[in-house]
Parts: structure tokens; C-alpha cells; sequence
């Protein structure tokens, strides 16, 4: 409760040129009084990202985002990342943008989910060495039921974790393995022999230190295959336990799409995902941009 006090405390004191609205209790926002062009330029976007640290999730509604003007935008944030699996999500003419469609050559609903491992909660590259910072999602076609997304806090998660649970994960690391979520979730391994040279599993502490805020926050999500020290299916048993308890819908804005919207938010803090919505009936294209962070400590 001290540290949520002490945010907006922090937030009052906060010089703005831009007008915020709460999209939750807990975390979100949405900015507007400013254009995406304002909101990128030297002048303004330092206070835009301290709306960021603030919120863990800003909201432009109703822009103009076109891919080149999308991956511009989120090179403010950092570098952007490629994924591993471009070739399958992205574009040639864009590489740093996952397309999440669910649409056939012609345009028809192809009965088909884009990508079944984003139903599940997790954070965008934490199967990388340095992690994603920050996800920017852009709307294009949003269904008329389901295909919301929805955000987690990853701060209150900690804070609010039994001591005996903190003492039990202080110092963990676990495994974050992008093979062994994609192949679970979508029943077929996705990622070829080449693929899964360029991403091995990698080894991120379970509880990791925000390096703007210096908050400490859980990192897990369904990513997360194993832990460092522990029986493979008792480390399992943890993650799935603690993947649980992170996410208690109280403490979770879900965000009910409209066309033209733009969302940024940190990885280093949040867990998200999708809703399911009919596949074959209706109609869904997303573009994801991530941006590349640190390595968590």
C-alpha cells in the first residue's frame, strides 16, 4: 500500500503538457491533448515516457499509425526487435512488425488463431538474453466479442506475495525457453532447427529490479519452462503456482479494442495477453512492435 501511495504521490507532482485519464486502479493510462507526432519529438517524449514508468501502459486513441510511421515511433523507445520468427509474423518491407492476422489472401476469416501462445500470460521476449522493454500494438480490425487484451501488474504482484513465497523464490532463476511455449501452445513445433540455434533457453532471476524505477517486480509468464536448482516438475509446479497468484483479476486492466488505437507498454513490469474471439466468423489484424531492453537483474 506505501509504494501505491507513493506513485501517486509522485504522479500529482508530475508537469504534463498533455492531459492523462486512469484506465484502471492499478495501472494504464491514456494520454491525449498531444499528437503521436508531439508525443515523439524531443520536446515531449521524455515526459511521455515518465507517463510510461508511471502508468506501465499508455493509450493513443483513434491515430493515424501506418507500419513505417509505427516502427519510427517505436524506435523512440529503443532499439526495435526482429523476431525469430519474422519470416512466419512479419514482412519483408517490415521486419520489426509482428502481424497478428486472422484473415486469408482474400481477406475472409480463416478460422484460424494467429498465434495460440499469446492467449497465455507472458511478457514479449523474455526467451531473449536482453528482454523486451517495451511492446507497442497497434489496431487495424478489431472483432465485435473477445480479442481484448489483458495487462497484469508485475510490482503489486511482488509486493503483495507471502513472505514465506518471497523467501521461497529470493535469489531463483528460472528458464525461459520460446520452443518450449510455442510447441505446448500451438501443438507443432513452429520453430526450426536454425530458429532454435538463434534463441537457446536462457536464465532470468524470478524476481528482477526495474532499472528506471528500481522497483522489483515478478518475471514469469509462460515462457518460463524451469528453475535453476529445483526438480524439472517441481521448478514446473512453481512457475504454474506463482503464474497464478501473479494475476488475480482484481489487479488486471483489460483493454476492449477499437479500430486505430495505439498501446505502449513495459515488459519489465506486466504480464499480458488475448482473449479468444470466433476465429472463423470474424475478423482481428494486430501490429506488435517490441523493443529491446536490458538484461533483467
Amino acid at each position: 500500500m506505501a509504494q501505491t501511495q507513493l506513485k501517486a504521490q509522485e504522479r500529482a507532482t508530475r508537469d504534463w503538457p498533455f492531459s492523462v485519464k486512469p484506465l484502471h486502479p492499478v495501472l494504464g493510462c491514456e494520454i491525449s491533448g498531444i499528437t503521436l507526432e508531439q508525443a515523439v519529438s524531443p520536446k515531449l517524449f521524455a515526459k511521455v515516457y515518465e507517463a510510461f514508468l508511471d502508468y506501465q501502459l499508455i493509450l493513443f486513441r483513434d491515430v493515424d499509425l501506418p507500419p513505417a510511421t509505427q516502427v519510427a515511433f517505436a524506435r523512440n523507445f529503443g532499439e526495435v526487435q526482429i523476431h525469430v520468427l519474422s519470416s512466419h509474423y512479419g514482412t519483408q518491407q517490415y521486419p520489426e512488425i509482428y502481424f497478428l492476422s486472422n484473415l486469408d489472401k482474400d481477406g475472409n476469416p480463416s478460422g484460424k488463431h494467429p498465434d495460440k501462445g499469446t492467449l497465455y500470460w507472458h511478457t514479449d521476449g523474455s526467451w531473449r538474453e536482453r528482454t523486451g522493454q517495451a511492446t507497442m500494438m497497434y489496431s487495424e480490425v478489431v472483432p465485435e466479442a473477445g480479442g481484448e487484451t489483458e495487462f497484469a501488474d508485475m510490482y503489486s504482484a511482488y509486493d503483495l506475495l507471502p513472505a514465506a513465497m518471497k523467501s521461497r523464490i529470493e535469489g531463483r532463476r528460472a528458464i525461459h525457453n520460446l520452443d518450449f511455449s510455442r510447441t505446448r501452445r500451438h501443438g507443432e513445433d513452429l520453430l526450426t532447427a536454425q530458429q532454435r540455434s538463434e534463441v537457446p533457453p536462457v536464465a532470468h532471476p524470478i524476481v528482477r529490479t526495474h532499472p528506471d524505477t528500481g522497483r522489483k517486480a515478478i518475471f514469469l509468464g509462460d515462457h518460463a519452462e524451469w528453475i535453476e536448482g529445483m526438480d524439472y516438475d517441481e521448478g514446473r509446479a512453481l512457475i504454474e503456482e506463482l503464474n497464478a497468484m501473479i494475476t488475480p483479476q482484481a489487479r488486471v486492466y483489460t483493454h476492449r479494442w477499437a479500430p486505430r488505437e495505439c498501446i505502449v507498454w513495459d515488459n519489465r513490469c506486466t504480464l499480458h495477453r488475448a482473449t479468444p474471439f470466433d476465429e472463423a466468423r470474424l475478423k482481428r489484424v494486430m501490429r506488435r512492435c517490441t523493443i529491446n531492453g536490458d538484461r533483467p537483474y
